[in-house]
């Protein structure tokens, strides 16, 4: 069981690192301190983190699990800690496709790089179904963010992917990103 005050989870990141967070994925890398699947946090005790985030993540799970994975993350949230999550956003790619009429510019959003054994898709997100599933397990104030304003802004993760590439200032941004207060 782990137990330490202020416990901020990053969750599915793979090979990126965000200080003072504690990291859990499937995959073993150096800074990985519990390698498990992020569905059974069972390892941290009810009401006891403050903040997850989570990265092109939920995609990968079964639209069936959806909701028992967010009622975990809930589960082990403090009461007002926050949910950080960033999915392939169905809209954003809609856009995306639409302007540039290539299909390979959306592909990796749509069912995953397929690099690795875990690298696929099973969902894709609006912001109505993703809010419908937070509020359906208790989360509150859902909400967009915007990446720029957050504590983790300077790592070059999927909530800041644009297309054309890296082009953050007149490119489409990939990523709807989302936020909840439990």
């Amino acid at each position: 069981m782990v137990i330490r005050k202020d416990i901020k989870l990053h969750l599915g990141g793979g090979e990126r690192y965000i200080p003072g967070f504690i990291h859990i994925d499937k995959r073993k890398f150096n800074h990985i301190d519990f390698v498990q699947d992020v569905k059974d946090l069972s390892n941290f005790k009810d009401d006891s983190v403050s903040l997850i985030y989570s990265c092109h993540l939920l995609e990968h799970f079964r639209r069936k699990e959806i909701r028992d994975v967010l009622g975990e993350w809930y589960r082990v949230l403090k009461k007002g800690g926050i949910l950080r999550t960033s999915v392939p956003g169905l809209e954003e790619v809609i856009k995306i496709y639409k302007k540039h009429k290539d299909l390979k510019l959306v592909l990796g959003p749509i069912v995953g790089g397929q690099k690795y054994r875990h690298d696929y898709h099973r969902m894709i997100f609006d912001f109505n179904l993703l809010e419908e599933n937070l509020i359906d397990v208790g989360f509150k104030n859902v909400k967009k963010y915007d990446w720029r304003k957050t504590e983790h802004a300077y790592i070059d993760d999927y909530s800041q992917a644009y297309i054309p590439h890296m082009d953050k200032e007149n490119g489409l941004q990939v990523s709807l990103n989302v936020e909840a207060v439990k």
